[in-house]
């Protein structure tokens, strides 16, 4: 069984169609960031730049879990087909866009049908392959986000340099149409018919509560001070919507997110890796380009590629990752790879007070490694643990996890960083010192993770056969 894996196998064309779904969200998440002085030269509103991954992320995170559960009641193809039609639409209309203000509100569209792509690809991975078949696959996938980390910033750079920075959002539409026709041709799947209680009250409570809260974290201390009346209040209201969501899904026939998944403790320590892996790299990607570009005065390209071995680090170790697991169990995997998180991070934090552009490349490739051998098994580790039709759930909540890590990285970073820059313009004494407090942070990110990691129990790697459903 294990030997039909592959794009030539008879689920070749399904592993392709996943290939090029992941493609969309991969692509999107490096293409962007190189046109935005582009974007703003001709929308104007660079005020509001940083909202156009704000609120994709905002979007993303807060339909994961309703979208997973969604999966696991009616099946994953319509769920992912749904992210994909969103997205492309989302896409289009960015294309399209008039205003800043009408660009960011279409990002939100894509970013809700991000966030049924990347979980449901993961998913139905996990759906049709054994674990010893998931650790030759993961090289497939391995080489989308590899390639895409090369891929998006020059396709983002040549469009800008052309002047043609909407095909940025165009380029994303003969990949969206592929991987739909192909899931709609090849991926069948047997969902057992029945009645269902659709939880409502749930999902609008939840929906509420993490808009409020992401939200207040995403922007406290940028568009607001922490202490003003709005932060209290979307911190406030988010937690008063969040307590009654806790009570609701304790009353509801089928929660929209069940709260086994926090009591059982593999799923509970590998989201927390999840959430540790999400503010690592949160503090890592919004501050190494910065750092490096102030102290150093280069060029953003340089900076950029200095960081891109992170990206080029993880889907090189991640690949590796799956034949490690099988051999060694899915702990020990994970703890080798928090260990290389550490060594980088600490690496950079230590050397912060003298920049240092290959110091920092090769930190950011060890890291990546470390998070290529830690992230992929923790996932994988955590669906193996349960049946087809808690698989969504599970696999959607650490892909939740990992964005509530990205934005109360982007908060706890950010406040970090401010309280030592000052106003601008920034010196360039203070840009190091605040860089280097943030890198410490993120070792310190780095040992929490570590210690959940430590925390999560050995569990046996077995090879069950897929699921029929």
């Amino acid at each position: 069984m294990t030997t039909n894996v592959g794009l030539r196998s008879e689920r070749g064309p399904i592993l392709l169609a996943l290939m090029v779904a992941s493609g969309l969200i991969a692509i999107d998440a490096t293409i962007l960031a190189t046109a935005v002085p582009t974007i703003t030269k001709e929308l104007g509103g660079f005020e509001s730049f940083p909202w156009l991954f704000s609120i994709y992320l905002l979007a993303q995170a807060v339909s994961v879990p309703i979208y997973s559960k969604l999966s696991d009641v009616i099946g994953r193809k319509p769920i992912i087909l749904i992210g994909i039609g969103l997205f492309l639409l989302g896409s289009i209309l960015c294309g399209v866009a008039w205003s800043m203000p009408a660009l960011i509100a279409f990002r939100a569209v894509q970013g809700l049908g991000a966030g049924a792509v990347q979980p449901m690809a993961i998913t139905i991975a996990g759906d049709i392959y054994t674990l010893a078949e998931r650790a030759k696959t993961q090289g497939y996938f391995a080489s989308v986000w590899a390639i895409s980390s090369v891929l998006g910033p020059t396709l983002g750079g040549i469009f800008s340099a052309l002047d043609a920075w909407r095909w940025i959002f165009f380029v994303n539409i003969p990949l969206a149409l592929l991987a739909g026709y192909l899931l709609i041709r090849d991926f069948d799947e047997k969902v057992e018919k029945r009645q269902h209680k659709v939880d409502y009250l749930g999902a609008v409570l939840l929906t509420l509560a993490l808009t409020l809260l992401i939200l207040a974290l995403l922007e406290g201390g940028v568009a607001w001070p922490w202490d003003s009346w709005q932060s209290i209040g979307a911190f406030g209201l988010g937690g008063v919507l969040l307590v009654l969501f806790v009570l609701a899904e304790r009353r509801a026939a089928e929660p929209i997110l069940p709260l086994w998944v926090f009591s059982r403790r593999l799923l509970l320590t590998t989201s927390l890796i999840s959430l540790g892996v999400g503010a690592a790299v949160t503090g890592l990607t919004s501050y190494v380009p910065t750092y490096l570009e102030g102290s150093l005065q280069i060029s953003p390209l340089l900076a950029g590629l200095s960081l891109a071995a992170l990206t080029l680090g993880w889907p090189i170790a991640a690949g590796y990752s799956g034949r490690l697991y099988l051999r060694v169990g899915f702990k020990n995997t994970i703890l080798i790879g928090m260990v290389f998180v550490l060594l980088g991070t600490t690496s950079i934090a230590l050397f912060a007070a003298t920049p240092s552009v290959l110091v920092v490349a090769v930190s950011c490739f060890v890291i990546g490694a470390g998070m290529g051998l830690s992230a992929t098994p923790s996932v994988i580790a955590a669906q193996s643990s349960v049946p087809w039709n808690e698989r969504g759930v599970v696999t959607g909540t650490g892909q939740f996890a990992r964005s509530i890590g990205s934005a109360v990285g982007v908060a706890i970073f950010g406040a970090i960083a401010n309280s030592i820059f000052g106003p601008a313009p920034v010196a360039v004494s203070s840009l190091i010192d605040g860089s280097g407090a943030v890198f410490v942070a993120v070792v310190v990110a780095g040992v929490v993770t570590l210690a959940a990691a430590l925390a999560m129990p050995r569990t046996p790697v077995v090879a069950p056969e897929p699921a029929t459903h």
